[in-house]
């Protein structure tokens, strides 16, 4: 299902609008081998070659933390909160960046009391968010959908126990479509194919997590990746003075 949806969008340039669970079914084919089957395909977001391949170049920043082509894609997108934005898309804190919208909101909130604290803390996190926007014309729309199709995506593998790595997923989608793109030159396909090399060797790193919170949900000892992901979020969000509401995290 990652696969499906991670290669749609960064190699084929289509983003499905509502993957919700009623949406895939599984049948059997004469193999015996079970197939994967999308349908209600009423809602798709194109995805422009140009978007696609900093879309594609900006998750695989993220996996990396290459802040620098991160603020750069960002920038060209209108958004002026890199960090914050990164933490959104990945739908757990990044910890790749400067911490600065962290270090921001706390700055002269020492010595008062807790309520007084956490008011004044909502009040310059709200003021945050609407500033993450710096410039509402260059925002892609696309971003939008592109959203609420990881969202749901997270939210059904969570149903399920996050059994695969659903992170690793589409950062390699992500990589590997900066090689095989078609509308790309084969110059940059040469170059891109070595980086890709060598991203698959970093995505080890993300492999060791992944199965230190499998053998820990094994043993009774926690939830999987994507509850462990959502409860780092939320403490994010309270350190930062405001509560998430559940229904982000349901697909």
């Amino acid at each position: 299902m990652v696969d499906l949806f991670s290669a749609q969008m960064f190699l084929w340039g289509w983003c499905h609008c509502d993957p919700h669970p009623g949406n895939i079914f599984i049948r059997r084919l004469p193999s015996g081998k079970p197939e994967l089957v999308l349908i209600d395909h009423g809602l798709y977001v194109h995805m422009k070659p140009n978007f696609r391949h900093q879309y594609s170049l900006f998750w695989k920043s993220l996996m990396t933390f290459d802040n620098k082509t991160i603020e750069e894609i960002v920038k060209s997108w209108g958004i002026n909160n890199p960090d914050m934005f990164a933490s959104a898309t990945l739908m757990r804190p990044y910890t790749g960046g400067d911490n600065s919208t962290s270090a921001e909101i706390r700055q002269g909130l020492s010595g008062k009391q807790q309520q007084e604290r956490a008011y004044e803390m909502q009040q310059k996190m709200r003021k945050g968010i609407r500033s993450i926007l710096a410039d509402e014309k260059k925002w892609p729309r696309e971003l939008i959908f592109i959203g609420r199709n990881m969202r749901i995506v997270q939210g059904n593998n969570q149903f399920l126990g996050s059994p695969v790595n659903r992170i690793k997923i589409m950062g390699n989608w992500a990589s590997r479509a900066l090689v095989d793109s078609p509308d790309l030159s084969y110059g940059e396909k040469l170059k891109n194919l070595g980086r890709h090399i060598l991203f698959k060797m970093v995505l080890l790193s993300s492999d060791v997590v992944f199965y230190a919170t499998k053998v820990r949900q094994y043993l009774g000892r926690g939830g999987g990746m994507e509850d462990e992901m959502e409860a780092s979020m939320r403490k994010m969000a309270g350190d930062m003075g405001f509560e998430l509401n559940h229904g982000v995290f349901e697909g």
